[in-house]
């Protein structure tokens, strides 16, 4: 059944294919086959979209069904990706001043183009990032720029900055002075100089040393790195202080980009070399003062480098071919080459044997010296300061004392009976009143030098003195009253082997020949004029305190006396109706109001009296110079010299006048200084104030203030507060020089007289106007114009033609070696003569050459520059406690540290034996 089954099937099939072969012929099996394919390949195209469509919808209905929502922050961050960057708009003004701003904005852009743009164009090419860090510089220097307006310069420019430097060349002065005590030993004394250095300057700043700072690189680039970031912090808003990204990048861009290379080319002794050669170019060379640098090294390497110039010039000479006239002047310049390389290899060899050869030892064990006659000695500033050294040696310093007391009371009476003679022409009559001061002060000679109580006396012949004493009592005093014993006294110096004789045979002698510049030529050179200058005033200042006139008040213990400052009214001047601020002659001032209550046993008195500032200063001046000990106690408010007429200003000053009327009536006091009672009375008086100082004298307080403290362990000026006087300029003036030419180790005397002499220049060109003229110095210098210029010769030193500076080479050694000689050389040669006259020429050359020295070493200028910007960043922000912040910033000093441990361990003995 199945076989019948099968055999039909295969031939249904076989009949079915024929009848299809034989119907379409036999190429149908293929078309067959394709209609297949393609009815296959097309139900798996549809198939496949409507899957697609379907498994998308079914997909999305799962999202929203199943999983949490997306952050929106992601596609708004897509979508401001897609959005083209809109401009950012920078105001491009900074400072106000379209003539800085100028040049600030190229600064800028030229710093972000060198220090960012050249690397960050490899990351990105969106510049929203840059324009933001423009943006941020810009705004700090706006605000950098309004501080700076509302910052009065003047007492920085005239006081810190003379304050710093003086301090700074104080404490140079003593590590040069340690050094010389520990010997000539040291392998490198260059290195024992700037450790000696900070160790002098953590002694004398007690609170900070910036040793760290000025020695260690790393630690300098992080002093900077810190320093930016507080200044950003406190000039740049919050939310761009918080951007990390940019505060670093503004950071490193200040610290590292301009900060540190500025700091490390102000301090290249090279370059302040250069300077300094540059500042005096209008000045000739000068052979002799060549020669003498070259005498006067004590660096090999200068004086190698100068021979071997000179070979090199003495060998391009000798080949030169020339005849006639043309080889005079080749022989003489060989000559002189030859003098050069000879005196170089001598200094050389003394050098480097370590036999160095004093010269003022040298000439006085040499025998024979130029003679300087006494006459000449006590006319000529510079050698009567040596006299006078000796003189108190021996024991005779009255003799000398005398005498110049009495050419001061000789000037002083002639002055005053010409102008006696004036008056009476004019009509005026005051004969008694100057007689009686001339009387006065002729007494005080007398007392003080001749008589039985006077200590130490000059020793004279007695007939003379009791000729003189009878003179005295029975006579006017005239100009010539003292000049018999005079002529005795001149003679004894002259005469006596005790004084002048033996001064000729002493050491003291010979150093002043060396100060006169004598040791070379015998010829004395006194003063340009051919004329001495004569003493006004004794040394002790007897004759201009007896001179005073002052009425005669009897003290009485049982009087007491109150007084206030009770009227501060501002009104038109009227000296003795109200008191206020006062227009005299175009000149304003304040007059306070004092009331004063007297009483007595039997009466009790009450007045008014009106007193100037000046008439405070005049009276405190007084007191002080004659009661020492008040100096100490009484502190008279400071003057101010900018905006003193200003309303808060003055009641702040009545305050402090107040409290030093308090003090000075303190009953204390007076029991103290009884004699103080009679200038007190004559202050108070209900009088015009008759001033005891002259206006300059007011003006111009003494050279050197008197301090308990060791003036060489303090700053420069530290005794002066900051608006103490309206000459402070002029006082921090004077200190620096004490400084650089260590005034200090020289009599007081000749302190004294140079500071005269300063006063006499000084009230020739009268005091106000110099101050004036330094105020619109100061003015000037921080003038929109100059502040402009200062940024563009930032810009062009840093980028020249708009293009980076490539770092300058260092120069060859022998080059900077020969820098240094011509530096010398030039400050040495533009050294007045006048200066030598008044303090010597071996003390002016030592000075010069210790300031120069000073600025040879790039560790002491980088500590000079730091305290020069840290007080500047001081005076810029008051008010943001950075002296504490720099206490701190360099709390790490390795010198600051060995300091507290040397301390400590002084102190501990002490606290145990407690």
């Amino acid at each position: 059944m199945l076989t019948e089954t099968s055999l039909s099937i295969w031939g249904w099939g076989s009949l079915g294919l024929v009848l299809f072969l034989v119907t379409f012929g036999p190429f149908a099996i293929f078309y067959f086959a394709f209609y297949i394919l393609c009815f296959v390949g097309g139900g798996f195209v549809v198939t496949l979209l409507f899957g697609k469509s379907n498994s998308e919808k079914y997909l999305e209905q799962c999202e929203h069904s199943f999983l949490p929502c997306t952050s929106v922050g992601i596609p708004k961050c897509i979508e401001e990706m897609k959005r083209e960057a809109r401009p950012i708009k920078i105001d491009r003004r900074l400072t106000g001043a379209n003539i800085i701003d100028e040049p600030l904005q190229q600064v800028i852009q030229f710093s972000l183009r060198d220090y960012v743009q050249y690397w960050y164009y490899t990351l990105s090419d969106d510049e929203s990032f840059l324009l933001e860090i423009r943006q941020a510089l810009q705004y700090a220097l706006v605000q950098f720029s309004a501080r700076s307006k509302e910052t009065d310069w003047q007492p920085y420019f005239t006081t810190r900055l003379v304050d710093d430097f003086g301090t700074h060349l104080r404490v140079f002065r003593k590590a040069q002075q340690r050094i010389a005590e520990k010997g000539n030993q040291m392998k490198d004394q260059a290195e024992e100089l700037v450790d000696t250095f900070f160790e002098v300057e953590v002694e004398m700043e007690k609170e900070v040393c910036r040793d760290l700072v000025c020695t260690s690189p790393k630690d300098e680039e992080g002093f900077l790195r810190d320093l930016c970031e507080v200044l950003l912090y406190i000039l740049l808003p919050p939310g761009d202080f918080q951007n990390k990204i940019m505060r670093y990048f503004v950071r490193e861009i200040l610290s590292r980009g301009i900060l540190l290379p500025l700091i490390n080319q102000l301090s290249d002794p090279d370059y302040i070399n250069q300077y300094v050669i540059w500042m005096i170019r209008d000045s000739n060379c000068n052979y002799e003062a060549f020669m003498n640098i070259i005498k006067l090294s004590d660096n090999i390497g200068e004086l190698e480098a100068v021979k071997d110039k000179a070979s090199e010039e003495l060998q391009y000479l000798r080949s030169l071919d020339t005849a006639g006239d043309d080889i005079n002047t080749i022989k003489n310049q060989i000559n002189s080459l030859l003098y050069v390389i000879k005196v170089c290899d001598s200094r050389i060899q003394r050098l480097q044997s370590g036999k160095e050869i004093d010269t003022v030892k040298l000439a006085a064990n040499f025998g024979k010296l130029c003679t300087v006659p006494l006459d000449h000695i006590l006319v000529d500033n510079v050698a009567l300061q040596f006299f006078m050294d000796y003189m108190q040696q021996t024991g005779g310093q009255a003799h000398l004392f005398f005498w110049m007391t009495v050419e001061g009371y000789r000037v002083t009476a002639q002055q005053q009976l010409e102008v006696l003679q004036s008056r009476q022409k004019d009509g005026k009559h005051q004969t008694n009143q100057t007689k009686g001061l001339l009387r006065a002060a002729a007494f005080g000679v007398y007392e003080q030098y001749l008589s039985e109580k006077a200590s130490p006396r000059v020793n004279i012949d007695d007939n003379l003195v009791a000729k003189l004493a009878e003179t005295l009592n029975h006579e006017d005093p005239t100009p010539e009253i003292f000049d018999d014993i005079q002529r005795k006294v001149y003679e004894l110096m002259l005469r006596d082997e005790r004084f002048y004789p033996s001064f000729k045979q002493n050491v003291l002698y010979v150093r002043m020949l060396a100060e006169l510049d004598m040791l070379k030529d015998p010829s004395f050179r006194g003063s340009d004029d051919g004329e001495g200058e004569s003493f006004n005033g004794s040394p002790t200042g007897s004759i201009n305190l007896s001179l005073d006139d002052l009425s005669s008040v009897p003290t009485d213990e049982t009087v007491q006396l109150h007084a206030y400052i009770s009227d501060t009214v501002y009104a038109d001047c009227d000296p003795y109706a109200v008191a206020g601020v006062c227009n005299d002659h175009g000149k304003t001032y304040a007059l306070y109001a004092i009331t004063v209550h007297r009483r007595n046993a039997n009466s009790e008195e009450m007045w008014k009296t009106y007193r100037r500032y000046s008439d405070f200063h005049d009276f405190h001046m007084r007191i002080t110079e004659q009661f020492e000990n008040l100096a100490n106690i009484l502190k008279l408010p400071g003057k101010k010299t900018f905006n003193n007429m200003d309303r808060e200003f003055l009641e702040k000053r009545k305050k402090d006048l107040n409290a030093y009327l308090q003090l000075l009536l303190n009953p204390e006091m007076m029991k103290a200084s009884p004699a103080l009672a009679h200038y007190v009375y004559d202050f108070l008086e209900n009088k015009a104030y008759s001033k005891g100082k002259g206006d300059f004298a007011r003006k111009v307080p003494p050279l050197m203030q008197k301090t308990y403290s060791d003036p060489d362990h303090c700053r420069v000026a530290a005794p002066i507060d900051d608006n103490v006087d309206d000459n402070i300029p002029l006082r921090v003036m004077l200190l620096l020089m004490d400084e650089v030419f260590d005034l200090k180790e020289r009599n007081q005397w000749l302190r004294r007289n140079i500071k005269n002499l300063l006063q006499q220049l000084i009230r020739a060109t009268y005091g106000d106007t110099i101050n004036r003229k330094i105020v619109d110095h100061v003015d000037w210098m921080t003038s929109p114009e100059q502040v402009a210029d200062a940024v563009k010769r930032f810009r062009d030193a840093f980028w020249p033609n708009g293009i980076l500076a490539e770092s300058v080479p260092r120069r060859d050694k022998a080059i900077r070696m020969r820098t240094r000689v011509a530096g010398k050389t030039k400050l040495l040669e533009v050294m007045p003569d006048e200066l030598k006259h008044i303090i010597g020429a071996e003390t002016t050359r030592k000075g010069i050459l210790r300031v120069f020295e000073m600025f040879q070493h790039s560790q002491l200028n980088k500590r000079m520059v730091y305290v020069f910007l840290e007080r500047f960043l001081e005076t810029l922000f008051p008010q943001n406690k950075f002296p504490e912040l720099f206490h701190k910033l360099h709390s790490r000093s390795k010198q600051m540290q060995r300091y507290k441990q040397r301390l400590h361990s002084t102190q501990a003995p002490s606290l145990q034996k407690r």
